[in-house]
C-alpha cells in the first residue's frame, strides 16, 4: 500500500534524525507530487504518523515532528502503548511485518526499552491479542433464548477479527490461547449453549464447532489483505486475470462449468460477511434441530 511505504520513508527520516524534533514534514501536496499519489493517500500517511506520535499539526505551521517528550520515550513508555503501537503495525501490515526492532522505530525509543515491559515478540503478540479481545463484550445481563445470544456472540468476535484480520492466524483452534478476554467470549458462548442441556464433552465439542466456525472464515482476512499487498490486485482484478485459467480448469467438470458460466451472466461478489451470516444461520438451525430446541 504506497500511503504505507509514505510512511515508512518519513518515519526513518525522522528516526535517523533526518527530521528532528520541530521540524516541518513535507506538506500533503508536496508529498503527492513526490511520490506520484493521490492527496488522500499522501494525507493518510501523515494522519497514520500523527496517531503514532511522530508527529502533530502546529498552528500557521502546518505538520511538523513532534518532541521527544511527545513521541514518547522510556520515561512515557508503558506496556499498553507498547501493546497498542503493536496492534497499529498488524492491523496495517499483517502480523508478519511485526517486530520488535519494528515497534521500537515506531516509538521512538531505544531498541531495548521494550523490553523492560515485555520478554519478546512471543509475549507481546499475546498482549495483543488479549487486548484485541478485550475490545468487546457483553451485556450483563443476557437477553433472548440461546439462538439469539450465540449470533450476538458470533457477529461480536466477527467484528473483532474484521477489525483485527491478524487474529484469526494466532493459533489452531487445538491449542487455545490462554487470554482472559477471550475466556469472557467462550464462556458467553458456552453459557448459551448449555441450554441445549448436554453433557460436558458435548458441550466442549458444540465451542470448538461455533468458534471454528468464526475463525474459519476469518482466517481468509489477513490472507486477503497479504494478498492484495503483495500483488496490487483486487479481488476483482485476480478475477479478471485469472479468468480463462479458471474456465480452462473447469473443463470435464460438468457441474462447474454449469455454475460458472451462470455466473458469469448474472454477477456475482464474493461477500466474507454474507458467507458468515449465512453459515452461522445453518449452523444454529443444525443445532436446533438435532438438539429439539
Amino acid at each position: 500500500m504506497k500511503y504505507l511505504a509514505i510512511a515508512e520513508e518519513l518515519r526513518g527520516r525522522i528516526t535517523r534524525g533526518e527530521l528532528s524534533p520541530g521540524a516541518r514534514v513535507p506538506s500533503t501536496r508536496r508529498l503527492a507530487t513526490d511520490h506520484g499519489v493521490a492527496m488522500a493517500t499522501a494525507a493518510k500517511a501523515l494522519t497514520l504518523l500523527n496517531q503514532e506520535g511522530l508527529v502533530h499539526a502546529e498552528p500557521r505551521s502546518g505538520t511538523v515532528v513532534s518532541g521527544r517528550e511527545r513521541r514518547g520515550t522510556q520515561r512515557g513508555l508503558t506496556r499498553e502503548r507498547i501493546v497498542r503501537t503493536a496492534i497499529a503495525i498488524a492491523d496495517t501490515e499483517g502480523l508478519g511485518a511485526l517486530s520488535m526492532r519494528g515497534v521500537t522505530a515506531r516509538l521512538g525509543v531505544a531498541a531495548m526499552a521494550p523490553y523492560r515491559y515485555v520478554r519478546g515478540k512471543d509475549e507481546l503478540v499475546l498482549l495483543m491479542a488479549d487486548a484485541a479481545f478485550g475490545e468487546r463484550g457483553y451485556p450483563a445481563k443476557p437477553a433472548g433464548d440461546w439462538r439469539d445470544r450465540l449470533t450476538l456472540g458470533g457477529r461480536t468476535l466477527w467484528s473483532l477479527f474484521r477489525r483485527h484480520p491478524w487474529l484469526a492466524q494466532l493459533g489452531p483452534i487445538t491449542r487455545p490461547l490462554p487470554l482472559r478476554n477471550l475466556a469472557t467470549h467462550g464462556e458467553w458462548a458456552l453459557s448459551a449453549l448449555s441450554e441445549l442441556d448436554v453433557d460436558a464433552a458435548t458441550l466442549c465439542d458444540l465451542h470448538v464447532l461455533f468458534f471454528s466456525h468464526v475463525q474459519g472464515m476469518a482466517v481468509h482476512l489477513e490472507r486477503e489483505q497479504s494478498a492484495l499487498a503483495s500483488s496490487g490486485l483486487t479481488e476483482e482484478d485476480w478475477m479478471d486475470h485469472q479468468g480463462p485459467a479458471v474456465m480452462a480448469m473447469a473443463a470435464g467438470h460438468p457441474t462447474f462449468a454449469k455454475m460458472l458460466a451462470e455466473l458469469s451472466e448474472t454477477g456475482y461478489d464474493l461477500v466474507l460477511d454474507d458467507i458468515f451470516e449465512s453459515g452461522m444461520r445453518a449452523l444454529l438451525d443444525g443445532l436446533a434441530l438435532r438438539y429439539g430446541r
